[in-house]
């Protein structure tokens, strides 16, 4: 298999998460794209071998809000810097576009992380290396399922229990299934397991 082929399947295989983990946040995305199968994708995207990862970008909005957009995007460098980064927050800043998500190939530098951190509250911009979405890490057999609540819902859990925030258990806002579902600082999640005495066991956790 030549090196444009293996690019192309490893490339494939993050497209398809991407896709699938936006879905899990609650937008908008075609069973096509959730399906996708490799023959389709290397036609769609790399007809000549290789992968014009600029294709690749794609937006989606949430099933309730069609105002609440993401842009997902692929940039070409292998490590990027604040350039290829500052032309994508500039496009998410002409198209009213609040949230992305930068999927890079290797690195990126410390100045492309401070425009990260430095971006105005109405936007937020998360990466993720492509290595961390090869594989969609809440299809493995040992991640419960998670459901992240509505500040709606967090409320009546706290009231039904008498709870305050602060006494539920912790998740760290770093954990890989938060960073998969975009948790953010105060959000609660639900986690349901399946036990073989209880039937179903439900515990919640607060992300900080």
């Amino acid at each position: 298999m030549d090196s444009g082929s293996n690019e192309a399947t490893r490339l494939w295989r993050v497209f398809r998460t991407a896709h699938q983990m936006v879905h899990d946040r609650g937008y908008l995305v075609s069973q096509n794209d959730l399906d996708m199968e490799l023959d389709t994708f290397k036609r769609q995207f790399a007809p000549t071998g290789d992968v014009d990862r600029d294709h690749l970008t794609f937006v989606v909005q949430k099933k309730d809000d069609p105002t609440d957009q993401l842009l997902v995007f692929f940039p070409k460098d292998k490590s990027v810097g604040v350039k290829p980064l500052r032309t994508y927050v500039e496009r998410m800043a002409q198209q009213q576009i609040p949230k992305g998500i930068c999927i890079y190939q290797q690195t990126m530098t410390s100045s492309a992380n401070k425009v990260i951190q430095s971006l105005p509250s109405r936007h937020t911009l998360e990466s993720f290396q492509e290595n961390e979405l090869l594989v969609n890490i809440t299809h493995h057999v040992l991640v419960p399922k998670h459901e992240v609540l509505t500040s709606e819902e967090k409320a009546a859990l706290l009231q039904r229990y008498r709870l305050k925030e602060t006494q539920l258990p912790r998740i760290q806002h770093s954990d890989p299934v938060a960073r998969y579902y975009g948790l953010r600082r105060g959000q609660v999640v639900k986690i349901l397991r399946e036990s073989e005495t209880a039937g179903r066991y439900v515990s919640y956790r607060l992300c900080i």
